[in-house]
């Protein structure tokens, strides 16, 4: 369960939402999806710049501001509904860009990056160039932070598909799954950019196949 100070945190994100339905998923994903937390312990509270792709809501914005990073944040996301609805619920802050934009195209840009959720929604082949292209905008000093489910055996991962044909058919989400990775097919187009991936699960709380892929380029000397 979340800290009182958090379940504050959660409730001043949610209340942005003039939507019920955008409220109560941001209530709830921010209460029981551990990557947040792990993200703003991850990121700390340095000043350094967050792209955030696939940003849905730009949810992990929202929460590492209220947790004090007040680095700017710049989240893309090719659902045009959810950045209308984020961009609503942002107005009030200042550095907070989110623009209707697909994975495939990123922007010139320098500091930690997130890519949470967004892999199995490309093409096998179109996954490796996205990990490159993000890794190449990771600046000295700062994070790369992966999300994904990985391809194994076991009832985990066979959920976590479950879920994503479930979700897409609600239409929650626009794409389908297309293809779930392994974890060395994250790891090798990581290692080209020169990133060293450290990889731990994140399903903490959640019956879903989630590891966490992190890596931080050297600081320059």
């Amino acid at each position: 369960m979340p800290s009182r100070d958090d379940a504050a945190a959660i409730e001043r994100i949610a209340s942005r939402f003039s939507r019920r339905s955008h409220a109560g998923y941001a209530r709830g994903k921010l209460r029981h999806d551990p990557v947040y937390a792990a993200a703003a312990t991850w990121i700390g509270s340095d000043s350094m710049p967050l792209l955030d792709i696939g940003c849905g809501l730009g949810l992990l914005g929202f929460y590492l501001r209220e947790r004090g990073w007040h680095g700017a944040y710049h989240g893309l996301d090719f659902d045009a509904g959810k950045i209308a609805a984020a961009r609503t619920a942002a107005a009030d802050l200042a550095q907070f860009q989110l623009d209707d934009e697909r994975a495939q195209t990123l922007p010139a840009f320098a500091g930690h990056v997130a890519l949470i959720d967004v892999l199995h929604y490309l093409p096998r082949e179109e996954q490796a160039t996205l990990l490159q292209e993000a890794a190449a905008r990771v600046a000295p000093g700062a994070l790369l932070i992966v999300r994904s489910v990985l391809r194994m055996p076991g009832w985990r991962f066979q959920l976590t598909r479950l879920e994503e044909r479930f979700i897409h058919a609600i239409g929650w989400v626009a794409s389908p799954a297309l293809y779930f990775p392994k974890r060395e097919e994250i790891e090798a187009p990581l290692q080209l950019a020169g990133l060293s991936a450290n990889v731990q699960p994140l399903w903490q709380g959640t019956p879903f196949n989630s590891f966490a892929i992190t890596a931080r380029r050297p600081a320059l000397a």
